[in-house]
């Protein structure tokens, strides 16, 4: 009986509401100011993901707060997800008018009675509370509101419009919003493949996407999802053989083993490293309002994700490589030590009662025990002290991590990777490190500070070119020497290993990365030269920059300096690119949500390389090509021959088959105690910086892990994958300005016919090629001046060279370099035709 009564009861009731509701709504209106014309469905503008793509337009990755959305016109959704939504949520939506009044009967009443009746909403006021009110609210003014909105929305919209809306613009999981962003997330597809089980399962997400998550809760959303492909059966979009081959198939396949995270953590990034250098960058260059969190907008990137893929391969290998053969080699030591020096010095304390250095078994066990604790017992402690809210044991595990990270960053070995289209400055591909995590975010080849050793050579090798008393001809001696510092300390320079070469040619002491010879070169050219040099071609211009990472002292010869990878690259790259400056760049062009350029980065580069006029030319072009000669000297003989592959690592095929060689050149570096391993080597495309050490100093990789073995064939097998299918490519040569010369390997004079020591053609600058035929072959004794005919005379080159292996030498030996006419130096260490002092100083190996 009473419920008899109840229907119409609450039917006269919903038209009271419906009318107070639409008189309110008129008021409205009638105060709105030509609202119609205000409203406009492409000014709807959802929080979007900023999309980073490569330079072939390949997605890297997204960057968003909380918001993972992908906007897609009603036409690409398929018919089969839009009759799941309106078989789900308003099977009358293309019929009424933005509200149903047996929706909100059934509500009503379902709120009533405490049944499960579903709610009263139509899409278009489900859209209209989500962009207009707080639907956490449950009022009645707020629901009036809604109400209100959809009626307006109806009138401004069209039915495909509010749809289009309403699948791009709901909550639909953990950070994911819209349909697109929802199917990637939950089924790792996009809409195209949607299948009808997944639709039914993407449309409850709707109505309570924490209760219906398959991820959280898979038999709550199983049953859910079964009850709306029944009812799209029911309505006829589909078959029941459709819907039960369909529920069958998808949860037959379904992996239980998967957990519910955030899109934002759950994101694909295909090169990390490049993206949070890409992030930091928009980080300079957006302003006001921007926020790429949540514009929408599309960064038009250079890096190459096949030149990323090769990177990270290679890098990988290489610091699996170095930390295996550091870890052996460190092992080893800790061996010999233990049973072949400790014995001794136990036995010289005891022999002269020096307790204080005594290795007892009790320490060694002390050093083990403390490791023990660091990586194993600290981490549970750790736990512990947070679960209890023990601050002070907390406090302790804190320094515990402390002293574990400084552990790791002290014996765990690093490496950074950066490469530069030469040409234009694209940063093509970036390694910063071993791994990118929450724990390793310094990207070291951009931020990383570390010691470049003889691959800085090069730097002021270009001055001494560029003073013409330096040639790729000039000889030079390698014997021990002593160069005093300025405050008048001796330092004697040392080459890898403790060998000496005697007479060498300078291309030759480059390409074997000889110190001494190296050293001698900036005595010659003094540091202001040096400095000048090597700081343009860093694009260093800041004074106080300037003079704290060039240090006046001759260390600074062998690479005793603070740099990162991308000031080696950029170097490099500028010898590649005919001497003109190269700003390595990452960021080509940013475009808002409609495809509009807002910043058109590489076109403003381009604007200021411009206003430089000529001081964009770094170094002449003759000088850059002389010094890319001399560099391709080390790759083809010196210490890049081995990495490689002897050179058939750059033998490729062109497109008719025939074979050849890409020219390349480049510099290896290790630093003192072998501490740093690099390689910097270019090709007429890329110029490629490679680095592997330690993040704090006070470690040694080894003897056997040098530029050369190390970092070298990572360089080799990188720089063969990023050239295959490029067409042959030779360096430019200038037109003018630079000549091919013949000369003696030995002495760097025209050869004669009793030249046995081989021949060698070198290129040089215009007039400082050689003029006077070999007179070492020929008898005469004037190459070496009163040096020859005081020492040389006395024994050979060989014997020579033996001799002064030790440091401790005869004071008339010592004062060798007045007698070196390649330097014309005075015996006082002045130059006289400039009268420049030359400052001094000390050692570093390579």
């Amino acid at each position: 009986m009473g419920s008899k009564f109840i229907v119409p009861f609450f039917t006269v009731l919903t038209v009271i509401i419906v009318g107070v509701a639409a008189g309110g709504a008129g008021l409205a209106i009638a105060e709105t100011v030509n609202m119609k014309n205000q409203e406009n469905f492409q000014e709807f503008a959802p929080a979007l993901p900023t999309k980073l793509v490569d330079i072939n337009g390949v997605l890297i990755t997204e960057f968003s707060a909380d918001e993972k959305r992908e906007l897609v016109p009603l036409g690409s959704i398929p018919h089969r997800l839009i009759n799941a939504v309106l078989a789900r949520e308003d099977p009358e939506f293309y019929k009424h008018h933005g509200f149903s009044i047996r929706g909100i009967v059934r509500a009503i009443y379902g709120q009533l009675t405490g049944k499960s009746l579903g709610g009263g909403s139509t899409i278009t006021q489900q859209v209209a509370g989500t962009l207009y009110t707080d639907r956490t609210e449950r009022t009645l003014s707020r629901k009036l509101r809604e109400l209100w909105f959809a009626i307006q929305m109806e009138r401004r919209y069209t039915k495909d419009e509010i749809l289009e809306i309403y699948l791009n613009y709901m909550y639909m999981g953990p950070g994911v919003y819209g349909v697109q962003a929802a199917s990637k997330y939950f089924f790792n597809h996009g809409i195209e493949d949607i299948t009808l089980a997944e639709a039914a399962l993407l449309v409850i997400q709707l109505s309570s996407p924490a209760r219906y998550n398959p991820l959280d809760n898979p038999n709550v959303a199983r049953e859910r999802q079964r009850s709306v492909l029944d009812k799209m059966v029911e309505l006829g979009y589909a078959t029941e053989e459709e819907a039960d081959s369909s529920f069958i198939e998808y949860w037959d396949n379904y992996d239980y083993t998967r957990a519910s995270v955030s899109a934002y953590y759950n994101r694909d990034d295909k090169a990390p490293w490049f993206s949070e250098y890409v992030r930091r960058e928009l980080d300079s260059m957006m302003y006001g309002s921007m926020d790429y969190y949540r514009a929408g907008y599309t960064v038009r990137t250079t890096l190459n994700l096949e030149h990323q893929e090769a990177a990270e391969k290679y890098m990988t290998a290489g610091l699996a490589k170095a930390n295996r053969e550091y870890g052996a080699s460190k092992g080893n030591r800790l061996v010999r030590a233990e049973n072949t020096y400790i014995p001794i010095i136990n036995l010289l304390s005891l022999s002269f009662n020096m307790t204080g250095v005594r290795g007892t078994a009790a320490a060694r066990n002390q050093a083990r025990t403390m490791s023990r604790y660091t990586k194993i017992i600290n981490p549970v402690v750790d736990m512990a002290a947070l679960m209890f809210g023990m601050e002070d044991l907390k406090t302790l595990t804190n320094k515990g991590f402390a002293d574990l990270k400084e552990t790791i960053d002290q014996n765990v070995v690093e490496g950074a990777l950066i490469t530069i289209e030469n040409e234009t400055g694209y940063i093509t591909a970036i390694v910063g490190g071993s791994k990118y995590d929450a724990t390793n975010q310094l990207i070291r080849a951009t931020q990383g500070r570390v010691m470049p050793g003889s691959s800085f050579k090069p730097l002021y090798y270009s001055a001494a070119i560029d003073t013409r008393k330096f040639t790729p001809a000039t000889l030079i001696y390698d014997i021990p020497i002593v160069f005093h510092n300025e405050d008048g300390t001796p330092y004697i320079p040392l080459n890898f290993q403790g060998e000496w070469k005697g007479t060498v040619l300078l291309y030759s002491a480059l390409a074997h990365s000889m110190n001494v010879p190296s050293l001698k070169v900036l005595d010659g050219i003094g540091f202001d030269a040096a400095i000048n040099r090597a700081s343009a071609l860093m694009g260093i211009t800041d004074a106080d920059v300037i003079r704290r990472t060039f240090p006046r002292v001759y260390p600074m010869g062998l690479g005793i300096i603070s740099v990162a990878p991308i000031q080696m690259a950029k170097a490099f790259a500028t010898f590649a690119n005919q001497g003109r400056e190269v700003l390595p760049i990452a960021i080509r062009a940013i475009e808002d949500r409609n495809g509009k350029i807002i910043i058109d980065n590489e076109r403003n580069i381009r604007l200021e390389q411009q206003e430089k006029g000529k001081a964009v030319q770094v170094i002449t072009p003759q000088n850059a090509y002389v010094m890319t000669q001399l560099l391709k000297k080390t790759v083809e003989t010196g210490t890049l021959y081995s990495g490689s592959g002897y050179g058939s690592k750059f033998v490729f095929k062109d497109e008719n088959g025939e074979t050849f060689r890409m020219p390349a050149a480049g510099k290896t570096g290790t630093t003192q105690n072998w501490s740093d391993a690099w390689t910097v080597g270019f090709t007429p495309y890329y110029t490629t910086a490679i680095w592997f050490g330690f993040d704090k100093p006070g470690n040694s990789l080894g003897l056997n892990l040098t530029g050369a073995t190390l970092a070298g064939p990572v360089w080799g097998d990188f720089m063969r994958d990023i050239h295959q299918g490029l067409p042959y490519k030779n360096f430019i040569r200038p037109a003018e300005g630079v000549v091919d010369v013949t000369v003696c390997a030995r002495s760097g004079l025209i050869p004669t016919k009793e030249c046995d020591g081989g021949r060698i053609t070198l290129t040089f600058l215009s007039g400082t090629q050689p003029s006077q035929y070999c007179d070492v072959h020929s008898g005469s004794s004037s190459i070496a001046g009163g040096f020859q005919t005081s020492i040389l005379g006395l024994m050979d080159l060989d014997e020579l060279t033996v001799a002064l292996k030790m440091p401790s030498l005869p004071d008339d030996i010592l004062n060798m370099t007045e007698e070196l006419p390649a330097l014309q130096l005075s015996e006082t260490g002045e130059n006289p035709d400039e009268g420049l002092e030359i400052p001094a100083y000390n050692p570093l190996l390579e």
